[in-house]
């Protein structure tokens, strides 16, 4: 007989982490050009969180470090052959897909959030106004580098939903509400 258990996957700051960053990212991308100041300052909050996550990502608890879930290409390749064949191995953590996608992600918004306090300086503010090598750079390639990296971040954040709902189909677990409350279920094998 298999029941399910609850165990604890997701530590606070991980998870407040991951939902303030959705909604500092949304609202950045959702007032690019109507309202920049609120703009800029969410952009702020998303850099100071990426600043954040890169950081508990080293010291942080087993299942938020990258050692838990950055897998070789070899065992990515093997997840989506899972993926693909609905036979994956269970994960306590991040599975190696949702790895790739993770670094994706931080990558992505850390591109977003650079070339973003970049186009500030241009206009002699933020906290990069002080270099000087920056004021020769072109801001219309900031200006691309920025849309196009934001727009990505909303593609990546879309495959990244559909994967969740993917994966919490195949397996049977609400993925979305482990990372609400930060407990996953797991089976348990009751013939023991």
């Amino acid at each position: 007989m298999t029941l399910t258990a609850s165990i604890k996957v997701w530590d606070p700051l991980v998870r407040t982490f991951h939902w303030s960053l959705v909604a500092f990212f949304l609202l950045a991308y959702l007032l690019e050009g109507t309202r920049p100041a609120l703009h800029s300052h969410a952009g702020y909050v998303v850099a100071l969180l990426i600043g954040f996550r890169l950081l508990w990502g080293l010291i942080g608890p087993t299942t938020a470090r990258f050692t838990d879930f950055v897998r070789s290409p070899r065992v990515v390749m093997l997840d989506l052959l899972g993926l693909l064949q609905r036979r994956r191995q269970d994960y306590l953590g991040h599975d190696p897909l949702g790895g790739v996608m993770i670094c994706a992600l931080l990558i992505t918004l850390l591109v977003t959030a650079v070339s973003g306090m970049m186009l500030f300086a241009l206009e002699g503010s933020g906290p990069l106004a002080a270099f000087d090598s920056i004021a020769s750079l072109p801001g219309s390639v900031l200006a691309a580098i920025h849309a196009w990296a934001a727009d990505g971040v909303m593609v990546l954040a879309v495959l990244h939903v559909s994967g969740v709902l993917l994966t919490s189909y195949q397996q049977r677990r609400n993925l979305i509400l482990a990372m609400i409350t930060g407990r996953k279920s797991a089976p348990v094998d009751m013939d023991r």
